[in-house]
């Protein structure tokens, strides 16, 4: 595989050079190559700057977790780096992370983003999350008293 460079653009403007086997991470970008549409910069329009740095930064350590044969201590490693990455980021940003590594076909990143937001999700009661999800409670306290005794194990 070529060490070509490939530039990508935010919606803010921001350009990143990165080596072409971190923008094969971003499978949409690996499709423009195959392609042959990615000798000139690649405007990725539903991504900030920002996000994309962060999207580049963990595609840049994870170049190359695809390998089968990786030693479990690599594995351990790409884990333990992958936490530190996570930690004490806010659910905005972690919630806009999601949303590039859809757009972008960043499977594993992907996978990490909403695993840490079911995590923090796993113990809340159900007007937290539908507060964190800005989600309206639009069912009548009759259908919500019925909702609950059908799935009482959910409200516990």
């Amino acid at each position: 595989m070529s060490s070509q460079k490939i530039v990508l653009v935010s919606s803010d403007g921001e350009t990143f050079e990165v080596e072409e086997a971190v923008a094969r991470k971003l499978q949409i970008v690996g499709h423009m190559i195959e392609d042959d549409c990615a000798h000139k910069p690649i405007p990725l329009q539903n991504v900030t700057g920002k996000i994309l740095a962060m999207v580049v930064e963990y595609c840049k350590t994870h170049v190359n977790d695809d390998h089968v044969d990786a030693s479990e201590e690599v594995k351990k490693k790409l884990k333990d780096w992958d936490e530190e990455f996570m930690k004490n980021l806010d659910l905005d940003t972690i919630f806009n992370l999601i949303l590039a590594a859809n757009y972008l076909n960043v499977t594993v990143l992907l996978d990490l983003t909403c695993q840490v937001v079911a995590d923090y999700i796993k113990d809340k009661k159900v007007e937290e999350v539908r507060e964190i999800f800005n989600v309206k409670n639009d069912f009548t306290p009759e259908e919500e008293e019925t909702i609950r005794k059908e799935n009482e194990w959910a409200y516990n």
